[in-house]
């Protein structure tokens, strides 16, 4: 049975699919770090991140493997260096590119194949699994998002202003939402969540309790 979460930054998909995953006894996917891993690859090659045909490749003899709670590349754990800013900002930019969703669509579905798995990201429930058995989609106020997004990274020892976060992440959802190639948008049949003024373990029961009324004869 596949789940999938899409939202933008800040909306607390990360800390939700986990915890979620873990009430129903599923396995954790989080699509939205092989896009970082991509760019973290593209930008070590010294590749221009909007240079489409740099970006592609970059994707020559690359190997992303999405492990539990790890992401490796080419056999390197790189989860802690995924999460830079610059990483997270040049991972919108590749994921408009359609030779790097076309191989990263083929890396999530080869990782959920046969699994009960949660998955994040943004076009999960529209694009990569069409026929999971349960979609959401988590939205909240913007800067409410830059918020936790700041204190996220204070918590992991990176310092970034409100202010500049608020802008990034702005920026970034432009961009998602607006490429023409799986923009950032709800799935038709997703179940949309406000988690603006609610708790996490809110969040997590709200989903919780719709996943337990999901139907589970889809083929996903």
């Amino acid at each position: 049975m596949i789940i999938t979460i899409d939202g933008p930054s800040g909306v607390g998909k990360s800390t939700v699919t986990k915890a979620l995953a873990a009430r129903l006894g599923f396995e954790y996917l989080d699509t939205g770090a092989t896009y970082r891993a991509v760019a973290l690859a593209a930008l070590r090659r010294g590749a221009a991140l909007d240079d489409a045909a740099a970006v592609e490749a970059a994707l020559a003899g690359l190997r992303v493997e999405l492990l539990p709670g790890r992401v490796l590349l080419n056999g390197e754990d790189v989860s802690a260096g995924i999460r830079a800013p610059a990483v997270s900002q040049g991972a919108s930019k590749v994921a408009v590119m359609a030779a790097v969703r076309r191989f990263l669509v083929g890396v999530q579905r080869a990782a959920a194949s046969g699994r009960n798995m949660v998955c994040e990201g943004r076009d999960q429930g529209t694009v990569v699994f069409p026929d999971a058995a349960c979609k959401f989609f988590l939205v909240a106020d913007a800067r409410v998002r830059a918020e936790r997004r700041a204190a996220e990274l204070l918590a992991k020892g990176t310092t970034a202003s409100v202010e500049d976060v608020l802008a990034d992440q702005l920026e970034r959802d432009r961009r998602d939402a607006e490429r023409d190639l799986a923009p950032m948008v709800p799935a038709a049949d997703a179940v949309v969540v406000d988690t603006t003024h609610l708790t996490t373990d809110q969040v997590i029961a709200t989903l919780e309790h719709a996943v337990r009324s999901c139907p589970t004869d889809r083929t996903s």
